[in-house]
């Protein structure tokens, strides 16, 4: 079961690593974050874009209500600059969720239903679980891509945020 300061702590190392990659891609030659290469997304922003979508969808979860989405990923995606606007709302949302959650609410089962159709239940803290792990996981698909431009990507690991934020505060 995920405790409060677990989740506590996966809200705010999630919202780091978030930082580091748009800087990261923000600081790239202009025009490498859309260029379209090879990958499931097209581009880097397109994958960032996917991520917002993906954690909108699980807040909507979380907060009982329809989300509104038909798809894992909107057909375009904005700006750069806009989608991290985006990303820190929605961020600053799981953090201050995480602020107020017990752990019996964390126990508490959700049921939901996925894009495809299936239905599916998951305690608050297995989904907060799998919001950080989804966001990681398509955060090293952006990743990647920064060795098609080539340039290195951003040291986003666990170990690295709390050795920097003092065991993650």
């Amino acid at each position: 079961m995920i405790t409060t300061q677990t989740a506590r702590m996966l809200t705010r190392y999630n919202a780091w690593s978030n930082k580091l990659m748009y800087d990261a891609v923000a600081a790239l030659p202009e025009g490498e974050a859309t260029k379209e290469r090879k990958s499931l997304f097209k581009n880097m922003v397109h994958t960032l874009n996917h991520i917002y979508v993906i954690d909108r969808i699980w807040q909507a979860h979380l907060e009982g209500r329809e989300h509104g989405y038909t798809a894992r990923n909107t057909p375009g995606h904005p700006p750069l600059a806009e989608l991290w606007r985006s990303q820190q709302d929605v961020d600053n949302w799981y953090i201050a969720w995480s602020d107020k959650a017990s752990d019996a609410a964390l126990g508490e089962t959700v049921n939901f239903e996925l894009i495809g159709g299936n239905k599916g239940m998951m305690t608050r803290g297995e989904i907060l679980l799998h919001v950080v792990t989804h966001t990681s996981y398509h955060r090293g698909f952006a990743a990647d891509l920064f060795f098609q431009v080539p340039a290195r990507p951003p040291t986003m690991d666990l170990p690295v945020y709390l050795r920097e934020k003092g065991n993650g505060e």
